[in-house]
């Protein structure tokens, strides 16, 4: 087995991936809120990059059972139905809809990942679920999508307890790991992942400027969720779906 782990899209060479399961976090908050919304029904989900693409996508996919989605700068895009926030995606407002996304970091890295074997989006939320998902997997490429092409500790954070927990499945003598999995494997040896560690992050800090530190009590709880979803052809489903 071997991991290779990436703190920045730039980093990535998204031809090297073919052969590889790739992993992408975004802790606060994409990944987060794509799991919310997958758990709690929603039928699929449209990553797109730009506010203009998403627009284009929800009208031809039909307006009355699809929702725009996004952020920019972490706040609602205007016009758009629901921002980022995982508490909106709520069973209630998001079940058996298509959820057309947008956000400023998440969707690139989704991007960046899509000529993969597999795109397997994570986070807190659905820890132990993906660990298990990918305990037999041979190639594996942890993708953080960061904050604005930097290091974001809690993506970092995330992608070590989750290699903690794939290693717990495996006693593999030919394991390696990049310089980045033994670092985030040690920031996860070091510390746990709660609400105050996010809020005490760049990416948790932003959120409270903007008045939504509820979030983070969303974006801390692990293994909140028992899926796996899975991105095919630009659209991510929950696996086996």
């Amino acid at each position: 087995m071997r991991i290779d782990t990436y703190f920045t899209v730039p980093e990535v060479d998204g031809a090297s991936l073919a052969e590889s399961a790739v992993v992408v976090i975004d802790v606060v908050r994409a990944t987060t809120t794509i799991i919310e919304a997958l758990a709690n029904g929603a039928r699929a989900i449209f990553p797109t990059e730009s506010t203009e693409e998403a627009v284009r996508l929800a009208s031809s996919l039909g307006r009355e059972d699809s929702l725009l989605c996004g952020e920019r700068k972490g706040e609602k895009i205007e016009g758009f139905d629901l921002g980022n926030s995982p508490a909106e995606f709520t069973r209630e407002v998001v079940e058996d809809k298509k959820l057309v996304m947008s956000t400023t970091n998440g969707m690139r890295a989704l991007g960046v990942a899509q000529e993969a074997a597999r795109v397997l989006p994570c986070a807190l939320t659905n820890l132990t679920a993906v660990a298990t998902e990918l305990a037999s997997a041979e190639l594996i490429a942890i993708v953080c999508a960061g904050q604005e092409d930097g290091f974001s500790l809690d993506d970092a954070l995330c992608a070590g307890h989750l290699i903690q927990r794939i290693l717990e499945h495996r006693e593999d003598e030919e394991l390696e790991l990049n310089d980045a999995s033994r670092a985030v494997r040690a920031l996860a040896q070091a510390r746990e992942p709660t609400r105050r560690f996010l809020s005490l992050a760049a990416a948790g800090k932003a959120v409270i400027e903007i008045g939504l530190e509820d979030d983070l009590a969303i974006c801390a709880d692990v293994d909140r969720h028992d899926i796996v979803v899975e991105m095919h052809d630009q659209t991510i489903t929950r696996a086996g779906a």
